[in-house]
């Protein structure tokens, strides 16, 4: 604008005495104005287009060498969390280079559980790992696989998009991947409404796996279709330390960095996995043999939690390299003296906690501890916001049934003791006839016995089979799924449950429940007259015979907004202390500070402290002498602070206020 008037005085001037001027100096005086608007013209350019590059999205591509399950996951999930400490808005996408549509029909054996978002996707368990870690709500076009892709570009050669061109990896389906990401990445996250502004993708598999090629190639043009300065590649490898040498071996690191470069990627980033810290001499040869500076191989060693990832990474420098070379506007040298501090709080409070709680888990997938991924950090956040350490144990089902203790009767004596010392057990969801018995033995013994007890989903079905053939007498009750002639069928199938198709046809996603009547479940939800949860169920509670039930003592607390679907299930007080079960899946929106609140009632119940945490009777807020909070206190600490509380400094939580707990106050 000063310009912009000094310009006007100046031409008045000039103009004014423009009689005085010969034909030279009206020749010269054009040529100055033309100069002066030329170089204006250049520097409002220079600076939009500066502007344009800082606006740019930008993408941290994160893959993974030598072995499979290296904890590429943990490592993106963790990124991303640094960066919205550092007050940007980051998504996330993970790639599965399986032909699978999406991962609704995986066996949990293969691929541990299927993790459920709110739309209804059915997506790698992943995606859990980052809704968690970032505290957003992603959707499942943020969960990209190969069958996905080639639905899509055979769709648009059906439709004649390709205007009868041969339909190739390259360019079509290369195109298609990078088309998805770009679109997916804009696409906001948090209740705000805000556009990302980092994009981190993981690729799963390994480098050099078959199926992962076109994804590897379409991401080596990405990264010549966005700037240089918004497209960075972090490798992480194995660097194993066999004990009986006790040195680290960092060949197999050389090799998958070699094979990710002749690929035509470069990493920018190398994080090596280890059991131990590596020492510098390593991370040199490392460097040396990878391309790589030296201080851009970061170690991640074998740790007490996850919780200690992000914190590790930031300490060697995350920061600055990210801001440096993705050109990001963070304030490297000097953070706040509190940043990150609510994940510091929350690590120590994991490695410090002594009291521990026994719960007990029955299943029928308990092979592979991922297949109860999210209800095991659902347990995880409850315990520790309870001042326990988690003691989880799996047992198999079919280990209580009667059929085992003749078969092999040592396996059947030892599930039943480790379930009968357990201060808590839980019945999470499944699918098919095996193991339902020995599910429906463990819920009789937690209902006689008075002991906590909790169920999700198919465990809502097994309480409901267990409560009317044992106290309503009807001895054939079961499930159509396994008895389709049950006379007495008090859980059927859905009606939208198409049995010719497995894919996609359950009732899938955030669905609301209304809360009927006084319950444990609703003090818990802070009552509120109705939640909003995930489901992933066919079989429901028959409503023909609520009426029976419910007379009989059985009470269904919380219905779907037509009241013909039993969404909450529970004993009265007065009967059992904390006998509930969900038709929903709580565990999938269960965050580090913000735990579900039906697992929080059954951590509470198995410690003892659930009434007093309802009755709000404990008001101090004191510590112990040996410096932990006392039962008593961190009841009164978690029913006062009842609010909005993330772990990420700026985002805005994506779960409903009353799902929201804040953790005990700490100071530096």
């Amino acid at each position: 604008m000063v310009f912009n008037k000094r310009i006007e005085s100046n031409s008045s001037v000039i103009l004014s005495n423009l009689i005085h001027f010969t034909s030279l100096d009206l020749i010269l005086l054009s040529l100055f104005f033309y100069c002066i608007l030329v170089k204006s013209a250049k520097e409002v350019t220079w600076t939009t287009t500066f502007a344009a590059i800082n606006k740019e999205m930008k993408y941290i591509l994160v893959t993974g060498g030598v072995i499979s399950g290296i904890g590429k996951g943990v490592i993106a999930s963790s990124i991303g969390t640094i960066l919205k400490h550092c007050g940007l808005h980051v998504t996330s996408i993970k790639i599965d280079p399986y032909i699978n549509i999406d991962a609704g029909t995986f066996s949990p054996f293969e691929h541990g559980e299927v993790f459920v978002l709110d739309d209804g996707g059915e997506v790698d368990l992943d995606l859990g790992n980052y809704e968690r870690f970032l505290d957003v709500t992603l959707h499942r076009a943020n969960n990209i696989t190969t069958g996905k892709i080639y639905q899509q570009v055979i769709e648009c050669e059906r439709k004649g998009d390709y205007l009868g061109k041969t339909v190739q990896v390259v360019p079509h389906i290369t195109d298609a991947i990078q088309e998805w990401v770009i679109n997916v990445a804009k696409v906001p996250v948090t209740d705000d409404g805000k556009e990302p502004e980092v994009c981190i993708i993981e690729l799963g598999g390994t480098i050099g796996d078959i199926e992962g090629m076109p994804f590897v190639e379409a991401f080596r043009q990405f990264q010549f279709r966005v700037s240089h300065e918004s497209f960075c590649c972090v490798h992480v490898s194995l660097v194993p330390q066999p004990k009986s040498t006790g040195e680290s071996k960092t060949k197999p690191t050389q090799a998958s960095v070699k094979e990710l470069r002749g690929s035509g990627l470069s990493p920018d980033l190398i994080v090596c996995r280890s059991e131990m810290p590596i020492i510098d001499e390593v991370k040199q040869k490392i460097s040396n043999f990878c391309h790589v500076k030296p201080d851009r191989v970061i170690c991640i060693h074998d740790c007490t939690s996850t919780y200690r990832v992000p914190l590790m990474l930031e300490e060697q420098g995350l920061i600055q390299f990210i801001g440096e070379r993705l050109q990001l506007n963070i304030a490297t040298p000097a953070r706040p003296k509190k940043f990150m501090w609510k994940w510091r709080d929350l690590a120590d409070r994991h490695d410090n906690v002594r009291k521990v709680v026994e719960i007990a888990l029955v299943g029928k997938y308990t092979q592979l501890e991922d297949a109860y991924a999210s209800v095991t950090k659902a347990l995880q956040h409850s315990a520790l916001f309870v001042n326990r350490r988690l003691n989880l144990s799996y047992i198999e089902a079919t280990s209580l049934e009667e059929a085992t203790k003749i078969e092999n009767p040592v396996k059947y004596h030892q599930a039943w003791q480790i379930l009968c010392r357990s201060d808590g057990v839980i019945v999470p969801g499944g699918f098919g006839k095996r193991g339902m018995e020995g599910k429906i033995a463990a819920v009789t013994w937690c209902r006689t016995t008075r002991k906590p007890f909790l169920g999700v989903c198919l465990g809502l079905q097994a309480a409901v089979i267990e409560f009317t053939r044992n106290v309503m007498n009807w001895k054939d009750a079961n499930t159509t799924e396994i008895d389709p002639e049950s006379p007495y069928p008090v859980v059927i199938d859905m009606p939208e449950h198409n049995s010719g198709q497995m894919g996609g046809t359950m009732r899938l996603g955030k669905r609301t429940t209304i809360f009927h009547g006084e319950s444990i479940l609703k003090k818990l939800y802070g009552n509120v007259g109705s939640i909003d949860e995930r489901h992933r169920h066919r079989y429901e509670v028959n409503p023909e015979f609520v009426d029976k039930i419910e007379k009989a003592g059985l009470h269904f607390v919380g219905r779907d907004e037509s009241e013909t679907r039993m969404e909450i299930m529970e004993l009265p007080v007065s009967t059992h202390p904390y006998f509930v079960a969900t038709q929903y899946h709580p565990e999938y929106i269960s965050r580090p500070l913000k735990p579900s609140p039906p697992y929080l009632g059954l951590l509470l119940a198995a410690v003892g402290k659930l009434q007093p945490y309802l009755n709000n009777a404990m008001a101090s807020n004191t510590t112990s002498e040996d410096g932990e909070n006392s039962d008593d206190d961190i009841v009164g600490i978690l029913r006062r602070n009842i609010s909005n509380v993330s772990l990420s400094a700026t985002s805005t939580p994506v779960t409903p206020s009353h799902l929201s707990v804040k953790s005990p106050t700490v100071t530096d």
